[in-house]
């Protein structure tokens, strides 16, 4: 992958301390020169999807997925390169690439299943693409892609020499009807041209919004070869320099926990949801903004009538391919609503809005 490097990147090399650490460690020598704690456990995020990893070589540990995966954008992309991005998608995304110089290019996926149409993907690639995103399970939609899906986009990364930037770990073991999530990295010949980014953040919990201001234990890590995993490193030393010590040793201690290593634990929204499904459903299915009222200020005023809060769907869409007014009007159609939450949170949620309904089943707002 040292070839696809960004120029910037090619620029950056391991610091003295950086250098002299990584001799230490291949010497087993006491390193008194800085403080981090011993990387062989993050070696199992790479051998949980059956991936050979050296971790010592092959990881990058970030402060944060978002930081993994700019640094990540930053070591491959120069300006003027296209990235590919499915839409809708995390907004996150698009902003490292613009800051690298990139061009964000959408490609929508098709409601209500968000499948992935192998035409109008493989069309969307022209000489200028250097890399694709892939968000899987997909944020906002929760949507896993299937291993046919995951076959197409590895066939045009091999046919036009791209890159794949992938975020696999935010919500990995969140998942709907106990469907598990593969890495594209797993397919063959694929792990040299992939860039694996990953956390823990909303498996154990770590994200937090107080006073606006998240408030968050932030632990991220790249898994990539070697030479894009030492850019990314790079890059990060220049971006915040390190990741908090004790945060890695609690991300450790989350890794080695086994309720992450048998099927029959893995976290599963499917029967949360399925407890609250009736009751949510007979509101959210009733949902019918007025036409001059702007979907936003819709959700603000779920806010303050049934205090809950779910997020616009429409700030999840970028693209403008969308060929008809019908298509376009269905992006105002969504709201996401986040079911990885406590039994206790989702009936709460769930009176509130009942609350809200009126004798003949709808909303109660602008009635």
């Amino acid at each position: 992958m040292e070839e696809k490097l960004s120029s910037v990147a090619k620029t950056f090399s391991p610091s003295l301390i950086q250098e002299l650490s990584h001799l230490a460690q291949r010497c087993n020598a006491i390193n008194l020169a800085e403080g981090f704690p011993a990387p062989p456990c993050i070696k199992q995020a790479g051998e949980m999807h059956g991936l050979n990893i050296g971790p010592l070589t092959d990881i990058a540990i970030c402060y944060g997925q978002s930081e993994a995966f700019a640094a990540a954008i930053f070591s491959i992309i120069d300006k003027g390169d296209e990235v590919l991005l499915f839409d809708p998608c995390y907004a996150t995304y698009e902003g490292s690439i613009t800051i690298a110089g990139g061009i964000p290019v959408y490609v929508s996926l098709d409601p209500p299943q968000w499948t992935l149409d192998p035409a109008k993907f493989s069309s969307s690639f022209t000489s200028r693409t250097k890399a694709i995103v892939l968000n899987n399970p997909h944020n906002p939609t929760g949507k896993v892609f299937s291993r046919e899906e995951l076959e197409v986009i590895a066939e045009c990364c091999h046919r036009w020499d791209c890159i794949a930037i992938t975020d696999d770990g935010v919500y990995e073991y969140i998942t709907f009807d106990d469907q598990k999530n593969e890495t594209i990295a797993s397919l063959p010949e694929m792990q040299e041209r992939t860039i694996i980014t990953l956390s823990l953040s909303k498996t154990f919990s770590i994200t937090e919004f107080r006073s606006y201001v998240y408030s968050a234990w932030r632990i991220g890590w790249a898994i990539a070869p070697a030479s894009a995993a030492s850019a990314i490193r790079n890059i990060h030393v220049k971006i915040t320099d390190s990741a908090p010590a004790p945060f890695q040793e609690a991300a450790l201690t989350a890794l080695s926990n086994q309720i992450l290593r048998n099927p029959e634990n893995r976290i599963s929204v499917e029967k949360r949801f399925l407890y609250e499904v009736a009751r949510f459903n007979r509101f959210l299915d009733s949902v019918q903004a007025p036409e001059f009222l702007l979907f936003v200020e819709y959700v603000k005023e779920l806010i303050k009538q049934a205090g809950v809060l779910v997020v616009p769907g429409c700030g999840f869409f970028c693209g403008s391919d969308q060929p008809s007014d019908e298509n376009c009007r269905y992006q105002q159609r969504y709201i996401r609503v986040a079911f990885c939450k406590s039994d206790a949170t989702l009936s709460t949620a769930a009176l509130n809005f009942g609350e809200l309904m009126n004798t003949g089943g709808c909303p109660k707002l602008y009635c």
